[in-house]
């Protein structure tokens, strides 16, 4: 099945209340993994590479991944680009076959955030590639942040209809009260929050920081507006857990018996999350 865009996988989920999954993926084995657990659910997903991994790969290696992937899969998903942040990389992951792209510009003031914004959404929209913004700040894993600071950066209701209209974003990502990687304790959503910017606008919205959210508060979060839940922190658990327990376990000298056994702990992975964002079925009725 082909490669789809972002916000045709995105606009099926708005409509019928269940949210896309997004996995970061790094290799060859995830990839194989997300499209193997995606197959068994029948569900559609979303593999993104960040330009970590796109650093680490290259994009020759992270095209041909997912086209390959694309030439055999029974499932319809997009190739996205998370958290983009440097303009050569839009540029790239377009020329390259990603169907959306993610321009992460919550660093900038609010007019700046949506004066780049709007430039990345004109070139990409051009050759009909989905276009994500994000408003607000989702804190990163190493921060002890406070509650006062984690509130400033939290997404602004007020902004969102202006900064939806002036960008002309297909989705927004927004800051409630979560973080990337792993917490330090249990997070606490702000609903009420999340509840004011489905009213502000009707574009999908998406939740960054999966990993380590309690599945009632996943639940909560999509019967809210949250078409699309990102996920890497657990991938990557499984896929280095998986290997070093392994290596603790029995000795092996070739690297081919430890990538299967990360590929199986990743499809674990991968089902789970999909069945949690109810999107377990969805391919068969998607229409793609």
């Amino acid at each position: 099945m082909s490669l789809v865009s972002a916000s045709f996988l995105l606009q099926h989920a708005q409509a019928n209340t269940y949210a896309v999954p997004a996995f970061n993926f790094h290799d060859l084995v995830d990839v194989q993994a997300i499209i193997a657990a995606a197959e068994a659910e029948a569900a559609p997903v979303i593999l993104m590479a960040s330009e970590g991994t796109i650093r680490f790969a290259g994009f020759p290696y992270v095209e041909g991944l997912a086209y390959a992937a694309a030439q055999e899969a029974k499932i319809p998903f997009a190739l996205h680009l998370d958290h983009g942040r440097e303009l050569d990389n839009i540029i790239k992951s377009i020329r390259h076959g990603f169907t959306s792209v993610m321009f992460d510009g919550s660093h900038l003031v609010f007019d700046e955030n949506i004066r780049v914004t709007r430039w990345v959404v004109d070139v990409a929209h051009r050759v009909s590639i989905s276009v994500e913004g994000e408003l607000g700040q989702i804190p990163g894993a190493e921060d002890d942040i406070s509650v006062t600071a984690q509130e400033a950066g939290m997404t602004d209701p007020h902004l969102v209809a202006e900064y939806v209209e002036r960008t002309g974003v297909d989705a927004l990502a927004v800051a409630i009260g979560t973080a990337h990687g792993l917490y330090k304790g249990e997070p606490k959503l702000d609903f009420e929050r999340l509840a004011a910017i489905r009213k502000a606008t009707s574009v999908p919205l998406v939740l960054h920081g999966g990993t380590g959210i309690p599945d009632e508060t996943v639940r909560q979060a999509i019967s809210l507006g949250i078409c699309k839940l990102n996920v890497g922190t657990d991938l990557r658990l499984a896929y280095t857990g998986s290997i070093n327990r392994a290596v603790r376990e029995q000795e092996i000298n070739d690297p081919r018996p430890l990538l299967n056994i990360a590929r199986e702990a990743v499809i674990e992975v991968v089902r789970k999350k999909i069945r949690l964002c109810g999107a377990n079925g969805q391919a068969k009725v998607i229409g793609a």
